[in-house]
């Protein structure tokens, strides 16, 4: 069965953060035709945001691949329990870590849950992400400046700093990124800004982690389609969400979870660190 959707989704809306089940159509992000090798055999993940989207899909290939996962989330307990029950369809171990990223605490709370059940974290993915549109920078407050940069990068830092006490040489932490901090967006501003500090987040530690082995790299998707759309965008760009790009469509989480399992597994990607994979529907990039 293709992965692919055939067109852009119809217009439509939800309060944030958005729910999987409420989508129309539902996002394709259980990797049902995904076919583990064994490449995670044994390792223990923890994965922010990984209740539903491109955070789902990458939690149950891992399970498919072996790993035990830990999913940090916000308040979406109904994506958070199916997401549970697909890994442990898989034979492997889930905990559900609710709350709110944006707190210096809570990341701290999350890292110290995930060890307490696992014993500690070989691949950590940094997924967590808010944004809200504006049609103008004095539109921007700076409440919403501030808290967009408390989830999307400072519980990036804070996460891996507390992470990497649990984390064993040979270990991997996977970003997420977005076309929009590669190329910035007119209508999210303080998004694509923190996006960019991924960016040269993830070079950084790439430089500063590589004499323990681990490895440090991002992902940077093209328009995909999650809770987070139809929670934050005005029904009429949901409507045209994804036709800009020259697939004239929206990715699946599906479609961008191999992506992070290549960065997870050292047999797939041993020499790459400090690298930003961009799966962006053939959308192309000066530089």
């Amino acid at each position: 069965m293709s992965q692919q959707q055939s067109s852009t989704p119809p217009p439509q809306s939800q309060a944030y953060p958005g729910e999987s089940g409420a989508m129309t159509p539902e996002p394709r992000d259980e990797m049902r035709d995904y076919v583990g090798r064994d490449l995670l055999s044994g390792k223990r993940a923890l994965i922010t945001g990984g209740d539903s989207g491109i955070g789902r899909a990458v939690a149950v290939a891992f399970a498919k691949e072996g790993a035990d996962v830990a999913i940090a989330y916000l308040t979406e307990h109904r994506d958070a329990e199916h997401t549970k029950g697909l890994i442990e369809k898989e034979g492997r171990r889930c905990v559900l870590l609710p709350g709110d990223l944006a707190g210096p605490d809570h990341c701290r709370e999350v890292v110290e849950s995930a060890v307490s059940a696992f014993g500690g974290i070989d691949v950590l993915v940094n997924n967590v992400a808010t944004q809200t549109p504006v049609e103008s920078l004095e539109e921007l407050s700076d409440e919403q400046w501030e808290h967009t940069f408390a989830v999307n990068i400072h519980s990036y830092f804070r996460v891996t700093r507390a992470v990497l006490p649990h984390m064993p040489d040979g270990g991997a932490i996977v970003n997420t990124s977005s076309i929009n901090g590669l190329r910035g967006n007119k209508t999210l501003i303080d998004y694509s800004a923190t996006k960019g500090a991924i960016n040269a987040l993830t070079y950084s530690l790439a430089q500063t982690l590589v004499d323990r082995g681990i490895r440090v790299n991002a992902v940077a998707p093209g328009p995909v389609w999650t809770p987070l759309i139809p929670a934050t965008f005005p029904e009429e760009k949901v409507e045209k969400f994804g036709e800009q790009v020259p697939m004239k469509r929206p990715a699946q989480p599906d479609e961008i979870a191999p992506s992070y399992v290549f960065f997870a597994s050292e047999r797939l990607s041993s020499y790459y660190t400090g690298e930003v994979l961009a799966p962006i529907g053939g959308e192309t990039l000066p530089g």
